[in-house]
């Protein structure tokens, strides 16, 4: 079992590096440990992860606002959250090959995963990414780059209620990135030292944070299943009191079954009044004229475990034939590609020119269309199958005289004749 789960992942990676999904990180200098370049298919994946996301838990709804807050933020910010004090690892070090590792990550505790030496004494790792801000470099001049996206949304609080007063309960919402200096940054993309989150801090009165945690928790999963994630994956969590975050008081964990192992995916976590409290942050109820602080309901979503888990749940292969026919059974509306577009032979301009015309029409009606005429028409096909587009449609010689295209399903295999003025419609109903 685990051979073949290593073998999946090899796929998976070697996939992505083939296809223009993701590269290492400063690859032609040798790399560097822990970050990743997302190449033209990857940066389409991304996007639209979170384009869903945001339509879903903010255009969405009425009880929601984006905020886009900045990366550097005054370090009496994080040391109010605890990040100063609190947000470490257990850090340790090979006595005889004198690498460091997370105490957790090791897979014999006490021996070192490289060289199977005796490892030291941990200690604590604050993850934090310093650095120097203005001319100067003295200790008033230190800032961090974030570790969560939360407290830029907890700081402005007040200036979203200002603007806007909203009632509770009400949301903030926003995608971001956030820097973790990891120790043993290791899984592909899973764990890095730059990674993309999607974060909601939703206001609730304190009495009311149970029914909301579990309505949180239903809206979750539902988001999980509807991006075409394997349901059958994902495994809740409820983390042990000893285990939860300094801010947290009930925080569920929804892991996934990594080929590395069972892993958090997100996170869903009552952090209480903590930060609002130590931001010194109050809400007017207008209605009744009382002040309060509002209590917290945090989904946590990355964007990295997101895309891992859609590559994984989404790879299959079609054994039918003589080889292995390899494809990501995206859904369309995930999918990098909705369509590609080829004529049958390249250098027949007719069939380019008439290609082209439908090439364009679907390109300003999907935008995420590909044209593809390299190679032959089963090289294409497999191409196309290989990166998840969800259809192929093949301009050919009964084109001219019919106006018809054949379009070919992803999935399936197979192939249909339809007119060039129902393609819109056909793409249409089955994204739906």
């Amino acid at each position: 079992m685990q051979e073949k789960d290593e073998k999946l992942m090899e796929k998976i990676i070697s996939l992505c590096k083939r296809r223009g999904f993701v590269y290492p990180g400063s690859e032609i200098y040798g790399g560097l440990a822990g970050t990743w370049d997302y190449g033209p298919l990857g940066v389409a994946l991304k996007n639209n992860i979170k384009n869903l996301w945001w339509k879903k838990f903010v255009d969405g709804r009425e009880d929601m606002y984006g905020v886009d807050a900045a990366i550097l933020m005054n370090s009496a910010v994080w040391k109010a959250s605890g990040h100063v004090d609190t947000f470490t690892d257990p850090l340790i070090e090979c006595t005889k090959c004198k690498k460091r590792f997370r105490e957790d990550t090791l897979k014999e505790k006490g021996t070192c995963d490289e060289c199977g030496g005796k490892t030291g004494e941990a200690r604590l790792f604050n993850m934090m990414f310093a650095t120097q801000i203005g001319a100067v470099e003295d200790s008033s001049a230190t800032v961090y780059l974030r570790p969560e996206t939360a407290q830029g949304m907890f700081v402005n609080f007040k200036n979203v209620v200002d603007s806007f007063h909203p009632k509770l309960p009400f949301g903030l919402a926003q995608i971001g990135k956030a820097f973790r200096n990891e120790i043993t940054p290791r899984d592909f993309i899973f764990r890095v030292r730059e990674i993309e989150q999607m974060e909601i801090e939703y206001f609730v009165k304190e009495e009311d944070w149970q029914k909301y945690f579990e309505y949180w928790k239903e809206e979750m999963l539902a988001w999980m299943e509807s991006m075409g994630i394997d349901m059958n994956k994902v495994h809740e969590l409820e983390v042990k009191e000893e285990d939860l975050a300094h801010y947290s008081k009930r925080t569920i964990d929804f892991e996934f079954d990594f080929p590395f192992g069972l892993k958090e995916l997100y996170g869903l976590a009552y952090r209480t009044d903590f930060d609002l409290k130590k931001h010194n942050l109050t809400y007017q109820d207008e209605e009744t004229n009382s002040k309060f602080v509002p209590h917290v309901i945090e989904p946590t979503f990355g964007v990295e475990r997101t895309f891992l888990a859609l590559m994984l749940s989404c790879y299959k292969e079609d054994t039918k034939g003589e080889e292995p026919r390899p494809y990501l059974a995206f859904n369309p509306t995930v999918a990098p590609v909705v369509c590609a577009v080829s004529p049958l032979l390249k250098n027949k301009v007719e069939l380019r020119d008439y290609a082209h015309i439908i090439y364009r029409t679907l390109k300003d009606e999907f935008g995420r269309v590909m044209w593809d005429d390299n190679g032959n028409i089963g090289k294409r096909y497999r191409r196309q199958d290989e990166i998840g587009t969800p259809w192929c449609i093949v301009i050919d010689f009964d084109t001219l005289s019919d106006d018809s295209v054949t379009i070919r399903d992803r999935d399936t295999g197979l192939q249909e004749r339809i007119k060039k003025e129902d393609i819109v419609d056909y793409i249409k109903e089955r994204m739906n």
